[in-house]
Formats: structure tokens, sequence, C-alpha cells
């Protein structure tokens, strides 16, 4: 699929001008300020390929359906890649506050276990340090 698009030069008509399918993963994945985002993108080659928009019997330089088929099959590719990417970043970080929790709890335990020893026992750990 990434052969064939490099092969066709495709490029993709964003409102910052025409990317790459290189720049594709350089685009945040949505945009509340009207800037470049694989969802318009997404939506824009869904609306296209539903609607037949790229039809026309007079102009041969159109797109035809599977130059369209092939640029919403790419973003969507990105879009999934994207997307677990940030689930297992996200898994990552729970899984790494989990263990910072245990370690903290770990620590408390220990202080509690030499809280309850005796002054000697402890003199007799602070002398073998």
């Amino acid at each position: 699929m990434f052969e064939k698009a490099a092969k066709l030069k495709l490029r993709f008509d964003t409102t910052s001008g025409p990317l790459s399918v290189e720049d594709l993963w350089d685009l945040p994945l949505t945009s509340t300020k009207g800037k470049a985002n694989l969802d318009d993108i997404a939506r824009g080659l869904h609306k296209q390929l539903k609607s037949g928009d790229d039809v026309s019997f007079v102009v041969p330089t159109r797109k035809s359906d599977e130059t369209i088929q092939l640029k919403f099959d790419l973003v969507k590719h990105v879009i999934d890649a994207r997307l677990a990417e940030n689930q297992a970043a996200l898994l990552e970080k729970e899984r790494a506050d989990k263990k910072q929790r245990i370690m903290g709890i770990i620590a408390a335990k220990q202080d509690e276990t030499l809280q309850g020893m005796s002054l000697d026992d402890l003199k007799k750990l602070m002398s073998e340090l």
C-alpha cells in the first residue's frame, strides 16, 4: 500500500496545503483549531468515496475511486497505528504508576518493620552498615 502510494506520488489536500504520505505521521489525530489533522482528512476522503464526487466524464485528470480508496486506506492505517501507540503508552503509564505505588507500600512496610524492632536490634543493624 505504501509502495503504491510512493509510486503514485500521492498527496493529501489539507488546510495547510498538500501533504505527502510521510507527512501524515506528523499530523495530530484531531484538531479544534482548524489545523490539518488525520480525522478531517479521513472524513473528507470517506465523503468522496460515498458521494462519488470524483466522477467526471469530461476531465480525464480527476482521481479515480481506486486512488481515493488507497488514500483513505493509508490515512486509516496511520490513524489505527497512532491509536494503538496511544493505547500502549497509556497502559505503560498505568503500569509504571502501579509499580510506583507498590514500591511506596513496600517502603512503608519496611519502615514499620524497623519501627517495631528493639533499640538493641536497631543499633546492631546500624553497626552492620
